[in-house]
């Protein structure tokens, strides 16, 4: 896997998530949470919400020794409107795609390409899996569906997602290229 260079230190490191990892990663995301409002909602359990059940793999950035950004790769679940939709556009079931979730970086660790590894290495875990890579993201989290884009991402629809009875939110579903 290739990294970006920087001159902030030595190159990013994409590696698994081990169990020692969640502390450090519950922390980066409290700081993403504070800056950028992601997640929406703040977990009750932020350990648990980055380990849901359907997860497949999930993996970290390392920079100059701290944990800096996080991703995950799951198993189509509730919720996960991408699927169907890549599904009704393909003729696949639901089972035949993977959902990238829970990405984020460390502000103090953006502009070095840690967004864009962590996506590659979930998009390639996932092609080794024969899944189809697809995601759903907030419309408002206007950064993370320019990266999608950027990367070549396509965009499925624009749905409402019913999160809660008193909370409706229009999410964009993307899907990787073919």
């Amino acid at each position: 896997m290739s990294a970006h260079t920087s001159d902030a230190g030595a190159s990013p490191l994409i590696r698994q998530r081990t169990g020692h990892d969640l502390g450090d990663c519950v922390r980066v995301l409290a700081e993403v949470h504070e800056r950028d409002g992601y997640p929406v909602n703040w977990p009750d359990s932020p350990g648990t919400w980055l380990t849901p059940p359907s997860l497949l793999a999930a993996w970290v950035a390392e920079h100059d020794g701290r944990i800096v950004g996080h991703i995950g790769l799951s198993r189509s679940g509730e919720g996960d409107a991408a699927p169907g939709l890549w599904s009704a556009r393909t003729g696949t079931g639901p089972e035949a795609t993977a959902v990238v979730s829970r990405l984020f970086v460390a502000p103090s660790a953006r502009g070095l390409g840690i967004g864009a590894l962590l996506m590659e290495q979930a998009v390639a875990a996932a092609r080794e899996h024969d899944l189809h890579p697809v995601l759903d993201v907030v419309s408002s989290d206007t950064a993370a569906a320019a990266l999608y884009e950027r990367l070549g991402w396509k965009l499925l629809a624009t749905v409402e997602q019913s999160w809660s009875p008193e909370q409706t939110v229009p999410v964009r579903c993307y899907a990787a290229s073919v």
